[in-house]
């Protein structure tokens, strides 16, 4: 199963466009994480624990055979809501993203694609030590302007990059 994570919790964002499109080049079974969990707060967790939404994501992250992390960019890094769900990973007991094939890629409205977020993503990622893909790198600018009425991608050169990306973390994740 390929594991989809969208660092932008609209429903109808361009990353979580881009993830649709990623899986189904990627072929086979797939799963859109869901984002919406509290705030980290270590007081929370000391008092209730790892909440049960945290639990599914982190079982997920596990399980996938692969994982696609796309992020917005705000403010020159990812996502406020990417951040938190790796932070409550974290806390979470195993190694969930240990050795996990992992592809990186960002969906933004400024000409460099989101090129500063995927590369604060990486940071926020290699503690974890996944296996990031080897690319090549998917960075959409213009986001908003590169997809039709239907989610489908319209820009060819950007869909030839996705394919080939998807290509990789296939045969990465597949051995």
């Amino acid at each position: 199963m390929l594991l989809g994570i969208s660092g932008s919790l609209r429903k109808e964002a361009t990353n979580r466009k881009l993830l649709r499109i990623a899986a189904r080049l990627y072929g086979g079974p797939f799963t859109e994480a869901d984002l919406r969990l509290p705030l980290y707060d270590g007081d929370l967790e000391s008092e209730s624990g790892i909440p049960p939404a945290v639990e599914t994501l982190a079982a997920q992250v596990a399980q996938a055979e692969a994982v696609i992390l796309a992020t917005p960019e705000y403010n020159q890094s990812l996502s406020g809501v990417m951040k938190n769900a790796l932070d409550w990973i974290s806390r979470t007991p195993g190694t969930p993203w240990l050795g996990k094939p992992v592809a990186i890629m960002s969906a933004a409205a400024g000409r460099a694609g989101g090129a500063r977020a995927t590369y604060a993503l990486r940071l926020a990622m290699a503690p974890f030590r996944p296996r990031f893909s080897s690319g090549p790198e998917v960075l959409l600018a213009a986001s908003s302007g590169q997809f039709d009425p239907t989610g489908d991608l319209t820009n060819e050169r950007a869909l030839k990059t996705l394919g080939e990306a998807m290509e990789t973390l296939r045969r990465e994740a597949r051995g």
